[in-house]
């Protein structure tokens, strides 16, 4: 008689000789889906051998179980007779997790018991949470409370992608037919997308160096999902370099960074964030390079690269914001984000890196570092390698504000003003900036 394969929730052992690994595996197995099952006298491969079952071994099961697993449950324990071979039975489930099998703590990946650090399962614990009930939450919301704008803008979309059938749609429609409505009430997810109440916060800055030291420009955005997505990405397309040129008799502008790159990495930072978390979504310009950043942290037990060099499935955070940005056209893959993004960048010669860690996940994106030409009133960056962090940061200033004064660059800065006017020397001489007006109303030209 064979039983089949090993599962996530289903172990074989040959006998009770491997005892503590039966009791990895109820630990690993209890973490993971909170019950399971365990044979004694079955093979790896499912094939019934028996054992020999006394009271004495059911004991010793029984024993094992209530020394090793912390905290205390208590398991079925029987002897069960399967084609004329006598085994044990051994069917548990917990619901007070983090289970530990003699201190350590393991979980379940498909039929394998993998040990992790407790720091390791509390995230898991953290992300599983909420994937499963944030989403499906109340929201204080009405159903009235709807930005009609953006969600019939949303089943325009996603007709014209092919993603929607054709036909006459209405809000109502669309949040029964999603789940985004319960009792009158949107549900979190509703409420994250389309509500009117402006239920997610972005923070979008522009710096004069790599460092976030001095501050350029600051803007801080609440609305719902589908319009900050539109507000990101302008804001980027705006303060960004532009290269003009001239195809077939006609003048066109390429940004540095393809729309399609950070359309792309827009969508997952979205999808992919914890929305009850205590930091907002953030961008951030550089010189040098733009991070886009989302609460929460990567929502994969594996590292983003794995999912660009292996058909790893994936795991989401928020399913049903996912669905809804895919069939919107935000995501063009509905659940392989990262291979996109990996595929974009390395079409257009983008580099780019990440930074995750328990608070979010940021996404940086590298600036080409020379623009032989420009427009949209942006500044040569090849120069940059002569000049130092406060020469860049005083030359970034200046562009936005071509009148400030020494004393309001050194604030700035948090430099003197003695270390001002050196580098305001060191500009001039360069031919990077023009002094014009009199002394007491000085403009600054900034080079093109």
């Amino acid at each position: 008689m064979n039983l089949g394969k090993e599962t996530e929730m289903l172990e074989f052992k040959k006998t009770t000789g491997e005892i503590r690994e039966a009791m990895v595996s109820i630990a690993a197995i209890l973490n993971k889906h909170g019950v399971g099952t365990i044979y004694f006298g079955v093979k790896p491969n499912g094939d019934v051998i028996g054992q020999n079952v006394s009271e004495s071994s059911l004991r010793d099961v029984s024993r094992a179980v209530y020394e090793s697993i912390k905290p205390q449950i208590y398991p079925v324990i029987k002897e069960e007779i399967l084609d004329g071979h006598s085994t044990i039975k051994v069917e548990f489930s917990g619901e007070n997790t983090p289970y530990s099998a003699s201190g350590r703590y393991y979980l379940r990946t498909a039929d394998e018991d993998r040990e992790v650090t407790p720091e390791e399962l509390k995230a898991f614990f953290g992300v599983n949470k909420y994937r499963e009930k944030w989403e499906k939450e109340i929201s204080e919301s009405t159903e009235k409370q709807i930005d009609h704008d953006s969600m019939k803008q949303f089943w325009d979309n996603a007709i014209a992608a092919g993603r929607l059938p054709e036909g006459r749609y209405t809000c109502p429609i669309i949040l029964k037919r999603y789940g985004l409505v319960s009792n009158g009430f949107l549900t979190k997810a509703g409420e994250a997308l389309f509500s009117s109440n402006h239920p997610i916060s972005l923070k979008a800055g522009i710096f004069a160096t790599d460092e976030k030291l001095t501050i350029l420009d600051m803007k801080f955005y609440e609305d719902n999902i589908f319009n900050l997505l539109k507000i990101a990405e302008e804001y980027i397309l705006k303060n960004i370099r532009w290269k003009t040129e001239i195809i077939e008799m006609e003048r066109t502008e390429t940004p540095e960074i393809p729309v399609a790159v950070i359309r792309e990495v827009l969508a997952n930072s979205f999808a992919h964030a914890i929305y009850a978390g205590r930091t907002s979504h953030e961008i951030c310009i550089h010189p040098g390079m733009i991070t886009i950043y989302n609460p929460g942290e990567f929502a994969s037990k594996h590292k983003p690269e794995e999912y660009v060099k292996k058909n790893i499935e994936s795991e989401i955070r928020n399913p049903t914001i996912s669905k809804i940005l895919f069939l919107n056209k935000s995501i063009e893959k509905f659940g392989s984000g990262f291979k996109r993004i990996d595929s974009l960048c390395k079409d257009s010669g983008i580099k780019y890196s990440y930074v995750n860690d328990s608070n979010g996940f940021k996404f940086v994106i590298n600036r080409p570092a020379i623009i032989t030409e420009t427009s949209r009133d942006t500044i040569e960056y090849s120069s940059f390698k002569k000049l130092n962090d406060t020469e860049r940061s005083i030359l970034e200033i200046l562009k936005y504000n071509p009148t400030a004064s020494r004393e309001v660059l050194a604030e700035k800065t948090s430099k003197t003003v003695r270390t001002i006017q050196r580098a305001l020397n060191t500009l001039k001489e360069q031919g990077l900036i023009e002094r014009e007006g009199a002394k007491q109303n000085t403009i600054w030209k900034v080079k093109k």
